[in-house]
């Protein structure tokens, strides 16, 4: 069963659990792969296993395969700092040279990436208009276009049989959609933390709902300043 919801007058799909399709454009979005995390935490002293680059772009590839796009846009923090370009090798490499000579790529670039050599391919931008739809890293408060971006790693955390089960989740309001990170080695931010409340425009009583993906279709959960202020 396809996983499908409109936003900004257009039709999306739910590309595994963390990335989009727009068919209409023939884009896959993904955000926050924050590549090479773990090496940047070696550098600083904590050990993690250095496999978070590979599973990453593993899990991109995949999902190429699938959908085929014409182009891949990544929204922001792509590598976890601008170091990362440098330190990516061996495997994960390849595969993204692979992708990056198989379609167009774009890396939209984040608050932990501001900066990007371009040493793997793609071209680098700040934000991008496609269609009627704005891409960026970070939500822009007051924005009137319909506007899809990265940056808060929601997730959904719900009660279920006596134990807190959290899942990846996307954020959707009429004018906002908020995606998850696609990385491996990502935390999240639950979806009714005040900054994504904000981020929604929820201050101003938009209201918005969370898309959790399920193995059958869509889970949706509203969302609204009064839940948030509840929680």
């Amino acid at each position: 069963m396809k996983r499908i919801f409109e936003f900004g007058g257009d039709v999306f799909e739910l590309a595994g659990d963390s990335a989009l399709y727009w068919p209409s454009q023939k884009v896959l979005l993904v955000s926050d792969l924050h590549l090479e995390k773990a090496s940047a935490y070696a550098a600083g002293g904590q050990m993690l296993p250095p496999y978070d680059s590979l599973a990453t772009i593993q899990a991109l590839a995949a999902l190429s395969q699938i959908f085929l796009p014409a182009r891949i846009i990544c929204l922001g923090d792509n590598f976890h700092d601008c170091g990362g370009e440098r330190r990516l090798g061996g495997d994960a490499a390849d595969i993204l040279s692979g992708l990056i000579r198989s379609t167009e790529w774009i890396w939209i670039t984040g608050n932990h990436d501001p900066i990007l050599e371009g040493r793997w391919g793609g071209s680098s931008v700040t934000d991008l208009k496609l269609d009627d739809i704005l891409l960026r890293h970070e939500a822009k408060a007051g924005e009137s276009m319909p506007e899809i971006s990265g940056h808060f790693h929601p997730k959904f955390r719900q009660m279920l049989r006596g134990r807190m089960v959290s899942r990846r989740c996307f954020v959707k309001s009429d004018r906002k959609l908020i995606m998850p990170a696609f990385g491996a080695l990502t935390g999240g931010l639950d979806v009714l933390d005040n900054a994504i409340i904000s981020a929604c425009d929820l201050l101003q009583s938009e209201i918005a709902e969370a898309l959790v993906p399920v193995r059958n279709g869509l889970a949706r959960f509203p969302i609204s300043k009064s839940i948030a202020l509840a929680k």
